[in-house]
Formats: C-alpha cells, structure tokens, sequence
C-alpha cells in the first residue's frame, strides 16, 4: 500500500443509525475513494454490518464488523467501539437490543414532550427518518428542524432535546465495565472512542478503563490535534494498548465527525486490531463462551 495516502477508515456511520448513507452506500463512497479496510461502526446496532460486507464482496475492500456504544460514569458520557464482534449472537447482541428498545422508548417520550410544548410531531415521522433500527435524539432533532420549529439539528439539542433541554429524557445508564466485558465476551475488541474530543475526564480515566479489559484508544481523530495524538499514543505504550481511528463520518454537511477518509491511520492499526480479536475469540473459546 502507498504509505502516503490513507487507505483506512475505521469509524463510520450509515442509515442503520443515525448516517446518511445506506451501508451499501458508505462500501460504494469507500470504493471511490480507494479505502482498504473500513469498519461499519453504526451506534447500538450491528444490523448494517451484513449488507456493507455483501457489498464488498468480490471488491478488495474489507468490512470489519463494529459498532459503537455509550456508557456513562459520575463524569459524564464515554463511548466504547467494537471491533470484530460477532454480529448475530453473544452477549452484546442481547445489550445492543436492550439497549435499542429503551432508545425507542426515550424518543417516544421526547416525542411527546415536545407535542406538549406545541410542538405537532408525528411518530411515524421520526420513524421514517430512522431508516435503520436504532431511533434516537437525532432523528428528533432533524423532526423538528423537518417541520419548521428550528433550522438545523444542533439548534434542536441546544434549545430543546439537549442533556439540559426542556424536552430531554434520560437514558438508561450503562457503566463502563459493564461495555467493555460485553465486547470481550461477544469475541471482540474493545476501543474507548474519540477520548480527548470527549473531555480530559475521560482521558485521565484510560488507565482505569485498561483495567476493565479495555484494548485500545480511538487516537486518529477528526478533533484530535498532534500533540494530542502524540499524548494519546504516549498512554497506549504505558498501559499496553493498541492504537485506532477514523473519521466518525455520519454523511455530507453532518456536523459529527468529518469527510469518509480524511483521517489517517496507519495500516498497522489493522493488524494489530485483528490479532487482538483473534486472541479473545480464543480466551471465549477456551472460557466455553458462544463463539
């Protein structure tokens, strides 16, 4: 591979959640732009994952199976990324469908708060916008901006659906360990996502996460500047980690993240990636797990 230019994206989003593009779509865009691996990292579900492969079936282009999930502490958010875990069965199946049913759920009542303000927005419609099987706040927020009572989708969270706005609904609450054992145990690697763009809280608590069972640190960002990435790296050598990153592309004009490709990441990040997964498919193995 030309070590000039990136050949690897693995942070990207599609309809399956809250992306623009189908699956199909992001393997198409992938192709374009002469990507080598991608991993389909879509929030809370893993039901893009088959299409995007059968999609780049024949092409050269590998799909690595992934998905994204949040947990929270006394700190706030963090996510965790999924790398090679199992799409159709193991633990992690059984929390992302939890885990979908309560987003469900939480819109609907979001939904319903805001019809409260005068605010007429129909159900079905925030349905149609959630193409795929994770419904959430976005898919609100772009509701609201599709009918006229904002003009863009962060002006949603900012005066209405936001942690401290008036139509908000709390989610259930999942802890850090609880994430990361879930990906171990469905055979896959866990990866704390876009740290320092999170805030330094979840920085300082890498060391902390590692003792969970945590693999590696999403360090090639968007939002990432290079002293960050070098600091990021520094905290990979100290606690044994393995180094990611990717664009967190959503889609054309989308505020999260930023251009399909744009990041570069070494090529070796894969292969550590991959070696690391086949490890714990064989510690599930040996531990009697499902795999």
């Amino acid at each position: 591979m030309d070590g000039h230019r990136n050949h690897v994206d693995l942070h990207l989003h599609s309809t399956a959640s809250d992306g623009v593009f189908t699956p199909s779509e992001v393997v198409r865009l992938s192709l374009e732009r002469e990507l080598a691996v991608i991993a389909l990292t879509d929030h809370d579900t893993l039901s893009g994952v088959a299409e995007a492969q059968r999609a780049a079936r024949a092409t050269g282009l590998e799909v690595v199976p992934g998905v994204e999930v949040n947990a929270e502490g006394e700190w706030g958010d963090v996510h965790f990324l999924g790398y090679f875990v199992d799409p159709d069965r193991g633990p992690l199946c059984a929390m992302l469908r939890d885990i979908r049913e309560a987003r469900v759920a939480r819109a609907r009542a979001m939904v319903e708060r805001l019809r409260e303000m005068g605010m007429a927005l129909d159900w079905a419609e925030v349905q149609t916008l959630a193409t795929g099987d994770s419904v959430g706040r976005p898919h609100v927020a772009r509701a609201l901006a599709r009918r006229g009572y904002v003009h863009t989708v962060p002006e949603a969270f900012d005066r209405f659906i936001g942690n401290d706005g008036p139509a908000y609904v709390p989610r259930p609450r999942l802890t850090p360990p609880e994430v990361i054992q879930a990906i171990l145990d469905s055979g896959g690697v866990p990866v704390i996502a876009h740290p320092a763009h999170t805030g330094p809280a979840v920085v300082a608590r890498i060391p902390e996460f590692a003792g969970y069972g945590l693999q590696g640190v999403e360090v090639y960002y968007p939002l990432h500047p290079p002293e960050t990435v070098e600091r990021l790296l520094g905290l990979c050598r100290e606690h044994g980690l393995l180094a990611t990153g990717g664009s967190d592309f959503h889609g054309l004009g989308i505020k999260e993240g930023t251009q399909l490709g744009s990041v570069y990441v070494p090529c070796e990040c894969v292969e550590r990636l991959r070696e690391a997964a086949a490890a714990q498919r064989r510690v599930v193995q040996r531990d009697g797990g499902a795999m």
